[in-house]
């Protein structure tokens, strides 16, 4: 009887687990757009360069932060693996620093911090 019950318990527990699998459970929720990551990547370097040419036009800071926030944003749509994801946080540091310069209204570092982390984005999908 006891063994009975322990091989009961264990096929209750299997199934539970099998039932509420987390990988088994993972799908986009409903209204979510998911890209490809060479998608994504092509669209965080077309923001990048929205930004560029904003600051090139006159932007003022506050606007260029906001430029360069929505790059920022759209690149946590970039998921391959982990290479790709260390490449993508180092690049997305310089997007955040140029951000702090443009709040500053130190728009020409911004500018030169935008123009290398679009390098370092474009060059992401070599890592797919």
């Amino acid at each position: 009887m006891k063994s009975l019950k322990k091989i009961l318990l264990s096929l209750v527990i299997a199934a539970t687990a099998g039932v509420f699998s987390t990988s088994a459970m993972a799908e986009n929720d409903p209204g979510r757009v998911t890209y490809k990551p060479e998608e994504a990547i092509d669209m965080v370097v077309g923001k990048i360069q929205i930004a560029i040419d904003g600051i090139d036009k006159g932007a003022t800071g506050e606007e260029a932060a906001a430029l360069i926030k929505a790059a920022s944003d759209l690149s946590k749509e970039i998921n391959a693996n982990d290479k790709v994801d260390n490449a993508r946080a180092k690049a997305n540091r310089k997007l955040k620093s140029a951000a702090t310069h443009a709040k500053e209204s130190a728009l020409q570092e911004a500018g030169s911090e935008l123009k290398s982390a679009k390098e370092d984005f474009a060059k992401l999908k070599s890592l797919i």
